[in-house]
């Protein structure tokens, strides 16, 4: 039975929100396919404003790969801003696809992509609008299964109330294997129901489903063990790895967006994973080991991007896209074939020590040379010892020199303020280095007009890493250390004029510090600060430090826990965490060994190019690294 669309109803209301545009549908390179003809259907859910959630690569990834499947359906869904909210409740409409405008209660599966813990609160205003109840345990045999992927899934313990299901790591092939076991379960005339579903979906050790796990506790709040409550259940679910991404080169038909989004650009993820072992950072553990996409298959890659969708700007993503094994050759590749175009390549934050200016002349060769953007991460050396980001002093006045001296005129140097054992002293070297980059880069250009613009964030501990078990500075204490360092760099004469400054104050770190690492009691939190009001907690006009300490004292009244237990207080070994079940394939001995390392300022290798660290990946997960080089060269594309 065909599904109705609900854009009658809304069209006429359209003109009383802003930005109606993006409420819209029909981009460039989006599908619509027939309800009817379709076995399994599929709505993709970024948690956000539709400007942050359509570049976002893992949705466009999946809706391009599910799309692929003639007995496959997958539409988007966005969260909604508040005015439309509104209107939407006013007027009776459901929360709605942008593809076709269809309710979203009426899919098989409601797939999140959480990129931060900040979109909790989203998802509970998607379901309450699309009718379907926000705790897993109210559901009946009509809603969709409810199922959370992305890095925050990795804990998904704060969210275990609300979703039905969760998948740790790579989404391609297991969108896929879930559809197939949708699709089976329905062609048998959906046997025993939601939960013989999720029953199968659990049992094949790829998914994680809570309600068939219990949480016992010990009377100081700690956890006492997370164990399975049913036969056939896992006490462990792994993640998934691709491996080979030359057999999946997506997405290869890019949305392009009739509203402005956060990035207007085709981007292309030239190698997945990284083994530089910095120690606060999740995205890099979780995702080893090392898959480089060919050289050949990144200029395919990006010369049918470019054609299927007109963007002239190409980003090279990855976790530090600059250690590709043949960089300076997919560099030169592109620029020969792009040179004279209006196509502009561009790399994200590059390492120190993996830059160099004949790559950063290749990237600006047509024209555009903005400035240039590398992270220290900590202020002090023995700071970048401590977080294993081994980049001194000496390489980044060298960088920075030959950057200067090439023609750049700007610099964007960024740090974390809160990391594990740091100082006063360690924050306050941020500005020393800054008058460095400056005074060198004065000498070296011969000019005044030299900027350097230091960026400073809040260090959030994150699971499946290194400092899992470290306390986290305490939102006082941060913004005291960033009010000395911006008092540092006013007062200077010399260079605090050409040093710009931006940083985020402590308060919204707690509150992702919180939800990171958070168990299942963490849920009734979430729940009071939405039902307070809390929307759109990633964005700081929207967020509020006070909403939610009032709803930490209120959902956690009852339990011996509360806001500084979840994030100022540091772990002991022993401690069962909320995650320990969810196997990211890091021997957990190995990431405690890394975590004493740190203590000690021992700095670690990167394993890409020594031996093998034994941190379990690749041995646990059947996997191993894939990297270059192939030898191969990016030839420039004859003209027919």
């Amino acid at each position: 039975m065909p599904i109705e669309s609900v854009f009658s109803k809304l069209e006429p209301l359209l003109p009383t929100v802003q930005k109606p545009i993006q409420y819209l549908g029909g981009e460039l390179n989006s599908t619509v396919k027939d309800w009817d003809t379709a076995e399994v259907r599929w709505a993709l859910m970024y948690p956000d404003a539709y400007e942050v959630g359509l570049p976002n690569q893992g949705v466009q990834i999946l809706y391009e790969i599910l799309n692929e499947r003639e007995w496959i359906l997958a539409e988007r869904t966005y969260a909604v801003f508040s005015d439309m909210e509104q209107v939407m409740r006013d007027n009776g409409i459901p929360q709605f696809t942008v593809d076709a405008h269809r309710p979203i209660r009426q899919f098989d599966i409601l797939g999140l992509s959480f990129a931060t813990e900040l979109g909790y609160t989203n998802m509970l205003t998607a379901l309450d609008l699309a009718g379907i109840p926000l705790h897993a345990a109210e559901r009946g045999e009509d809603d969709p299964i409810v199922l959370a992927g992305g890095h925050s899934a990795f804990n998904p313990e704060p969210v275990a109330d609300f979703i039905d299901a969760a998948v740790l790591g790579d989404g391609e092939e297991i969108a896929l294997a879930i559809s197939e076991v949708v699709r089976e379960w329905k062609g048998q005339g959906s046997p025993g129901g939601r939960d013989e579903l999720l029953f199968r979906l659990a049992a094949s050790g790829s998914v994680y489903v809570p309600k068939f796990y219990d949480v016992d506790y010990i009377g100081d709040g700690r956890i006492k063990r997370v164990a399975p409550n049913r036969s056939g259940v896992p006490w462990r679910v792994h993640k998934h790895t691709l491996m080979d991404l030359d057999q999946w080169p997506y997405p290869s038909k890019p949305l392009v967006p009739l509203a402005e989004t956060v990035h207007e650009r085709y981007s292309v993820e030239i190698f997945r994973g990284c083994t530089r072992g910095c120690r606060f950072c999740q995205a890099g553990m979780i995702t080893r080991p090392v898959r480089e996409r060919s050289i050949t298959t990144i200029g395919d890659m990006v010369q049918n991007g470019i054609q299927k969708s007109g963007f002239e700007e190409v980003g090279l993503l990855s976790l530090s896209s600059a250690d590709h094994s043949e960089i300076g050759e997919v560099a030169k590749g592109l620029a020969d074939r792009y040179e004279g175009t209006n196509v502009s390549l561009s790399l994200p934050s590059t390492r120190v020590d993996a830059f160099n200016v004949t790559l950063a002349n290749e990237f600006s060769r047509n024209g555009r040379r903005s400035g240039l953007t590398f992270a220290p991460e900590g202020g002090s050396e023995r700071l970048r010892k401590v977080i294993n980001k081994m980049v001194s002093e000496e390489d980044l006045i060298r960088t920075v020199a030959a950057a200067y001296s090439q023609g750049w005129r700007q610099v964007k140097l960024y740090f974390m303020c809160g990391l594990p054992t740091e100082t006063d002293e360690d924050v306050l070297e941020i500005a020393d280095l800054a008058r460095k980059v400056i005074a060198t880069g004065r000498e070296v250009s011969g000019q005044r007009d030299i900027r350097c613009t230091v960026s400073i964030g809040g260090f959030v501990p994150k699971p499946h890493t290194p400092f899992q078990w470290a306390s986290q500075l305490d939102h006082e204490t941060t913004d005291k250390r960033l009010q000395l360092l911006r008092d540092t760099v006013r007062q200077d004469k010399q260079f605090g004029r050409a040093i710009g400054f931006r940083y985020h104050d402590g308060k919204p770190g707690i509150i992702e510090g919180l939800l990171s690492r958070g168990d299942r009691r963490v849920g009734a939190v979430i729940e009071e600060v939405w039902r307070q009001g809390g929307r759109f907690d990633g964005w700081s006009e929207h967020f509020s430090y006070e909403r939610w300490a009032a709803a930490c004292e209120t959902a956690l009244a009852e339990t011996p826990v509360d806001l500084d237990w979840y994030t100022v207080r540091e772990r002991e070994y022993s401690e069962v965490l909320p995650w320990d079940h969810l196997d990211s394939g890091l021997d957990r001995d190995w990431l405690w060994e890394d975590w004493q390392d740190a203590v000690n300022e021992v700095e670690v290798e990167d394993c890409r190019w020594t031996p093998c660290f034994d941190c379990g990946v690749c041995p646990d997960m059947g996997t191993e690294i894939q990297v270059g080089p192939t030898g191969k060269q990016l030839l420039p594309l004859s003209v027919v």
